[in-house]
């Protein structure tokens, strides 16, 4: 099963945005172009699982450095503190975790 980016970040968009609601015309851009990257990075972890390149353990570790990018870029946005970054995160990927965890077969979100 092929992950569809588009798909996932509109759908990882839409949840954060009920996170980010307050601060939305200044993270609008930011939170869209990492819904994407972060889309783009779980459709590559599924390929390379498929292919057999790496393991959980490295997929999980490709979703961690995805994640604490999109963490440093939002968190740069005056007035965002850590914990409403955290909630938009949390947020975004809960939208897509059955989707991705399906399509992979084990529990990486």
């Amino acid at each position: 099963m092929a992950l569809n980016v588009k798909s996932l970040a509109t759908a990882m968009l839409d949840a954060a945005k009920g996170k980010l609601s307050d601060h939305w015309p200044d993270v609008k851009d930011y939170a869209t172009s990492e819904a994407r990257k972060t889309a783009e990075t779980l459709a590559m972890i599924e390929r390379l699982w498929a292919s057999e390149q790496i393991n959980a353990t490295q997929a999980k570790a490709l979703l961690r450095m995805q994640r604490n990018s999109a963490q440093a870029v939002l968190l740069t946005i005056e007035g965002l503190g850590l914990l409403t970054v955290e909630a938009a995160l949390n947020a975004a990927l809960k939208s897509v975790r059955d989707t991705v965890n399906t399509a992979l077969g084990f529990a990486l979100l």
